[in-house]
């Protein structure tokens, strides 16, 4: 068995593009990752392939030691139809691999093959996740309830994402908070219709909402002074016709913070605010915020120790402002998340996102070192 080259991870990479499948349901996806996991089983009896639960798949080499190291991969894609005119574009119309999971999982798909040929020189035992629905439900929350790092006595885990907007091949991430918690937040106010004429019989939910939208961007800005934060709202829809006072209006967006304590102030300004400001034109108002994803802070001790193995970690001034389900394993066990360049600028999701796949090796060779710190 060969340690793991460029062109077999450009071969996974390209395999498993072809086939995107979203949320649980990965039919494919999961066999492929079997196909390759399954074989390293005959390599060493202390190698062991399983499904702790649904369309998850995690392989355990398992050296004898109280605690082992975790390595996480996401295996969903997206419901976008995919326009990169690549020759190994996706198979399965509507569905596209745009956010670099593809390569998350030819990257672990390598490690897999390198811990394959060296059990013996492993400090810990080692358990490879590879999970679904990060782009929908938050898979990672499914593995962790599941119990399997208590019963493996893991104590830390990696993980790793592609990122357009860093050079091709550069690792970054920073200490503390890396990533956002991502709350979608609805916004609904019901009045009274009327004409415009006599807009004294009405209660107008859009002249609510708009106050509403105006009085929540600037309470932001002002919780923005003290850490990063950030609220808005994509889409807004009200009324029925151009000469009626509306009786309802609705307002959709995103809440992102990067505490739980900036959370649970946000969440209850808002619902403040959208009360005070339908009370103030006579109308009501109800706020509904999504249980979202936490934000993902990275264990400073543990990222101390990732930083003195890895040279080339460049550590990132501030926090980002996606949101990412690997914080669901941090709210469970030390993690560290990392950040791979591609050097594209494509955005994440875009139906043209695209990389060279020469920059995986730079991951799997960090991996190789995350797996071997005692």
């Amino acid at each position: 068995m060969p340690e793991p080259t460029m062109d077999l991870l450009r071969k996974y990479r390209r395999d498993l593009h072809r086939i995107p499948e979203v949320d649980f349901d990965l039919p494919q996806t999961l066999a492929y990752v079997h196909s390759v996991l399954d074989p390293l089983t005959q390599a060493d009896e202390r190698i062991s392939v399983f499904e702790p639960c649904r369309s998850t798949v995690c392989m355990l080499v398992d050296r004898g030691t109280p605690k082992a190291t975790a390595i996480r991969s996401d295996m969903d894609a997206l419901p976008v139809t995919e326009r990169t005119g690549v020759p190994f574009a996706s198979r399965h119309p509507g569905r596209m691999h745009a956010c670099g999971h593809d390569g998350h999982m030819a990257m672990v798909l390598g490690l897999a093959q390198h811990l394959a040929l060296h059990v013996d020189e492993l400090p810990r035992s080692v358990l490879l996740v590879f999970q679904p629905a990060e782009e929908t439900t938050g898979g990672a929350k499914v593995v962790c309830q599941t119990g399997v790092f208590d019963r493996l006595g893991v104590d830390r885990i990696f993980g790793f994402h592609l990122w357009p907007d860093l050079p091709a091949g550069q690792v970054a991430s920073r200490p503390g908070g890396l990533l956002a918690a991502s709350n979608e937040t609805t916004v609904d106010f019901v009045g009274k219709a009327s004409h415009i004429a006599k807009p004294r019989e009405g209660r107008d939910a859009i002249e609510a909402a708009a106050l509403f939208l105006l009085d929540a961007y600037g309470m932001m800005g002002q919780r923005k002074r003290e850490e990063p934060c950030l609220l808005k709202f994509g889409r807004i829809e009200g009324g029925q016709v151009r000469n009626q006072i509306a009786a309802s209006a609705r307002l959709e967006g995103s809440l992102r913070t990067f505490s739980l304590q900036m959370g649970e102030r946000c969440r209850a300004d808002i619902e403040r605010l959208a009360h005070l400001d339908a009370q103030a034109v006579g109308c009501q108002a109800s706020v509904h915020f999504s249980e979202g994803y936490p934000p993902v802070v990275n264990d400073e001790a543990l990222f101390d120790q990732v930083a003195a193995v890895l040279p080339q970690l460049r550590t990132l001034d501030e926090p980002l402002l996606i949101a990412e389900d690997f914080a669901w394993y941090q709210q469970y066990l030390p993690g560290v998340f990392l950040l791979l360049g591609t050097g594209t600028g494509i955005a994440l999701h875009s139906d043209t996102f695209d990389f060279d796949e020469e920059v995986l090796m730079e991951g799997v060779r960090t991996y190789e070192r995350l797996v071997m710190m005692e």
